[in-house]
């Protein structure tokens, strides 16, 4: 009787200071040493007409080897073991993009690529943003802030793509009803 992948024992091939290298059964995989989780935010800001604009960063993404459009993100209790998501969610949106929110609101769990990694992600929805500072994360993060009308949304997407910049999965949180509609 053979034994299924689900079955099989989990062995770690190789760990390093953030990422584990993983095997069960004919899988290999890959994810956060820990299982520490990350907050992404979703983070719609109000124009004075009362139109909304999502804040967005862009930064350089070692393994793409380009820059990456983004909705903001960071890890849970990187830096504060006691760290909820929506302290993680608050801190690294107002780090990343110099908006401080009001509050945060988990929208749920979510996996970005299931069959290679385990790394799991809450998605947070910011809201009451008051812009506090220029953003850009941290000294060697340097991001670039883009706060884009919803209503232009597919358009900065489809030029930041020409422009060669990376488009991460999680922007399909805001593009999902133009690709369905023809």
């Amino acid at each position: 009787m053979s034994v299924t992948d689900a079955d099989a024992v989990e062995e770690t091939v190789w760990k390093g200071r953030f990422l584990e290298m993983k095997k069960r059964g004919r899988w290999e995989y890959v994810g956060r040493v820990g299982g520490i989780q990350a907050a992404v935010v979703i983070a719609i800001d109000a124009d004075e007409n009362g139109k909304g604009h999502v804040i967005l960063v862009e930064q350089y993404r070692v393994p793409l080897g380009r820059p990456c459009l983004e909705l903001p993100a960071g890890l849970v209790g990187d830096e504060d073991e006691g760290e909820t998501v929506e302290m993680s969610a608050a801190r690294e949106l107002e780090e990343e993009t110099g908006y401080r929110p009001a509050k945060c609101i988990p929208l749920g769990s979510f996996y970005a690529s299931p069959g290679m990694v385990s790394e799991c992600f809450t998605l947070v929805r910011a809201e009451g943003l008051t812009r506090v500072g220029a953003g850009g994360g941290t000294a060697d993060e340097n991001i670039t802030v883009h706060r884009v009308p919803l209503a232009t949304i597919a358009d900065f997407i489809a030029e930041r793509r020409a422009a060669g910049v990376a488009i991460d999965v999680k922007l399909l949180t805001l593009l999902g009803p133009s690709l369905l509609s023809d």
